[in-house]
């Protein structure tokens, strides 16, 4: 007796065995898909969040926000340290919006809006501990520092200058 004829795809199984291969494949593929889309909008969620806290904490605390900085630095230890945590906050959901919102740039000229009114102190804090940027990210880092440039806020008198 001879033996039958053996198509190539049939060494793989037969064509009901490979669709339903192919289609697991699509779902497995589809899963990862979901995963890192809920990833991203988690991202998102968190940063917009952290902004908002920020944004809640400026409404609440207008001396910050709009700070005469050398007020506050002449005035008392518990004052700057409030002051430093409030500036602390801004730079942190600022990291956190540029992380989760890399390509939208209104993210970007917000926190550039917000951030210059606090140059001096950050300039004050660079120079005086210079691993105070340090504790954020090298992106943050870079922002600040291109803002302090632009600025023209630098080290030692760390006053306004001309750009």
């Amino acid at each position: 007796m001879s033996q039958p004829r053996v198509f190539w795809w049939q060494k793989y199984g037969t064509l009901a065995q490979m669709a339903q291969a192919s289609v697991a494949l699509l779902g497995f593929i589809a899963v990862l898909l979901q995963i890192n889309e809920i990833r991203s909008n988690n991202r998102a969620a968190s940063a917009r969040q952290a902004f908002l806290g920020y944004t809640d904490l400026a409404f609440k605390n207008p001396k910050f926000a709009a700070p005469d900085y050398d007020a506050i630095r002449n005035g008392g230890r518990d004052q700057q340290t409030q002051y430093e945590s409030f500036v602390s906050y801004l730079l942190y959901a600022c990291e956190e919006a540029f992380t989760a919102f890399a390509d939208k740039r209104e993210w970007q000229a917000s926190c550039d809006y917000d951030l210059k009114v606090h140059l001096p102190f950050l300039c004050d804090k660079h120079k005086a501990e210079p691993a105070y940027l340090a504790t954020y990210g090298d992106d943050t880092q870079q922002w600040v520092k291109a803002s302090m440039k632009t600025a023209g806020i630098i080290p030692p008198d760390c006053t306004p200058g001309k750009t």
